[in-house]
């Protein structure tokens, strides 16, 4: 099937094709996982189909509190139909616990409770290798203007206040997410919706009892199964039931250069 489609661009853990219809997009998750600015990767079987099904439940969930976001429906189980839009270059962190990068850069003991929540934004450029940047570098170079980006933090805290509270209830501490926005263009008029996806890939979720891992770091630091960590997230959302086994096989190492 996927030889029939026009592909439109392929990621680290997502491949888009041109939809059915004008402005629309299929989105497939794959199974690639990467760390490090993709320094370390692996395939791991089922990864895709989680992410997929957790990101679809939270855009859904958005989508109903009226919140924009360019995602229409699932397909199948590892493909989404979403609106096309203009990918803003910027990716943007909330931060309500002190975790990775920023435990580094501020030498704080990770997991400190942050004395309010923190959003920062980072230039998606691999090559650079993401850097972080102020909200004058962003408007100096044009990547969104001043009343863009106050529709970017302010979509971001209410998707904060959501997600938190969310998690709250099935005993997750959402640490930190990582989201993207894209100009969405319908006839004469322009608004950011949120885009790309939600999910453990791009969230640091914690057992609030525990604070095992229950996302990507499960990878990154070689806590244990990966998948196992994010069906866990999936079975306390509802998403898949306590017995659900997506299909799998062990973690297929690939080698760098």
């Amino acid at each position: 099937m996927n030889g029939r489609r026009t592909k439109i661009y392929e990621g680290k853990a997502k491949t888009l094709y041109e939809g059915p219809e004008p402005g629309t997009v299929i989105v497939h998750f794959k199974d690639d996982a990467t760390a490090f600015n993709a320094e370390k990767k692996a395939v791991i079987e089922g990864k895709g189909v989680l992410n997929q099904r957790i990101s679809e439940y939270l855009f859904t969930k958005l989508n109903e509190l009226g919140l924009p976001t360019h995602f229409i429906r699932s397909l199948n189980m590892r493909e989404q139909l979403v609106r096309e839009v203009e990918i803003i270059p910027l990716e943007v962190i909330v931060r309500n616990v002190a975790a990775g990068s920023l435990t580094k850069r501020l030498g704080l003991d990770e997991g400190t409770v942050l004395p309010r929540s923190i959003i920062e934004f980072c230039y998606k450029n691999d090559a650079l290798g993401d850097p972080m940047v102020s909200e004058e570098h962003i408007t100096a170079f044009g990547w969104a203007t001043p009343m863009e980006l106050d529709d970017i933090m302010h979509m971001s805290i209410r998707i904060n206040d959501f997600l938190t509270g969310l998690f709250l209830g099935i005993g997750i501490k959402l640490v930190d997410f990582k989201i993207e926005f894209g100009r969405l263009f319908e006839n004469d008029m322009m608004r950011i919706v949120l885009a790309d996806e939600i999910s453990p890939d791009s969230c640091r979720l914690w057992d609030m009892k525990t604070n095992q891992k229950l996302d990507k770091d499960v990878f990154r630091r070689d806590l244990g199964n990966l998948v196992d960590a994010y069906q866990e997230v999936a079975r306390r959302l509802g998403i898949i039931q306590v017995n659900e086994t997506p299909e799998r096989s062990r973690p297929k190492l690939v080698k760098t250069d």
